[in-house]
């Protein structure tokens, strides 16, 4: 009888139980150092602010593959509570996004993952879920020249065992417009920022989105008020409204020219608005031009998406590493209160990799 699935589930809510909120996660961290150290055939490369890498003993002309999985979790919201069992699925903060596929990693670790023709490595990081300026991913390839030598790297992301390619860039803007603050009974004396706000902000929620068409895939543009704030009292008309804005662009785009779009979309009205780029995380390339990306796709016959999301792909694409998308979650479940994975899902997820190495399909 096959109990991987109940092994992987097993690990996964073990991992769920260690908390690693961004910025938190020594201990998870701690815990799979243990687990790599007695992994056959690796040596860590890399341990430091909160970066693990384990690689092989390294063969000439041997392609390098690397698994990758951030350990961080976005915050649960109210009191934190333990991971728990269902049958066949795992619930708790992060199962989907993304402790399932990090249970994957290890146990293709513990395997002893390698192949004739593929060296193997496997890449853990910290701080994946907050803007990309406190990246830990990004150091880690000037101090790691090994990450900077990998044919092919599998960030194991949430993909619901489908493979997704590219991602598209994240844009996050605080957009301020100021008034003049004044008594409620009498808004003549005054400027009221709110409704300044709401005619600078209407071209955000007017614009249509776009769908860009790379390489047979689809990428959707798209620009979203996410947050809103303004106004102190009920009877005094507001002096300052502070508004975040987010922008999705296609991996045909740089960060400047996306920075310049939403600088035009809010510029053209006549309300005055000040910009502040707080975060903008270049877009993922698209590289299904890869052979060991079509090995990857032929070993589970996988369908290939566009990544509508922002992920570590486009780290590696920012040093010319080749990267693509491809883990055991369901992102419709990312970040949820139901946040959860099955470990049949968990299951295919390690088939397809080992499958992958051994050159074989499923």
């Amino acid at each position: 009888m096959n109990d991987l699935p109940e092994r992987l589930a097993a690990d996964t809510l073990a991992l769920i139980d260690i908390a690693s909120e961004s910025r938190a996660e020594d201990a998870i961290l701690d815990a799979i150092r243990t687990r790599l150290v007695g992994a056959p055939g690796l040596h860590i490369v890399q341990d430091h602010d909160s970066v693990l890498v384990a690689m092989p003993e390294r063969r000439l002309d041997t392609p390098l593959v690397l698994l990758a999985g951030h350990v961080d979790t976005v915050p649960l919201a109210g009191a934190r509570r333990p991971g728990r069992r269902d049958g066949d699925v795992v619930a708790g903060r992060g199962a989907a996004d993304m402790k399932g596929a990090l249970a994957v990693m290890l146990a293709c670790a513990a395997d002893g993952g390698g192949a004739a023709d593929v060296d193997l490595g496997y890449l853990f990081f910290g701080r994946e879920e907050i803007p990309i300026n406190e990246s830990a991913l990004i150091p880690a390839f000037d101090r790691t020249p090994e990450l900077r030598e990998v044919a092919l790297a599998i960030v194991m992301e949430p993909t619901d065992n489908e493979l997704e390619v590219g991602c598209n860039g994240n844009l996050n803007a605080l957009v301020r417009v100021r008034g003049r603050a004044a008594h409620s009974a009498r808004p003549w004396h005054g400027d009221n920022a709110i409704h300044a706000a709401i005619e600078a902000l209407a071209p955000v929620a007017d614009h249509p989105i776009r769908d860009v068409e790379i390489d047979g895939l689809v990428f959707r543009e798209v620009v979203s008020v996410t947050t809103i704030a303004g106004g102190i009292a009920g009877n005094v008309v507001p002096d300052l409204v502070e508004a975040r804005v987010n922008l999705r662009y296609a991996p045909n785009h740089t960060p400047a020219e996306a920075e310049t779009r939403l600088r035009e979309l809010l510029g053209h009205g006549r309300v005055e608005v000040e910009i502040e780029i707080v975060g903008n995380g270049p877009p993922g390339p698209v590289c299904l031009g890869n052979p060991l990306v079509q090995r990857l796709r032929a070993a589970g016959d996988l369908a290939v998406r566009p990544k509508q999301a922002w992920t570590p792909v486009a780290e590696f694409g920012m040093v010319g590493v080749d990267a693509v998308n491809l883990g055991p979650g369901d992102p419709r479940y990312a970040h949820t209160d139901d946040e959860q994975v099955t470990g049949t899902a968990l299951a295919r997820a390690h088939a397809i990799v080992s499958a992958f190495l051994a050159d074989q399909e499923l």
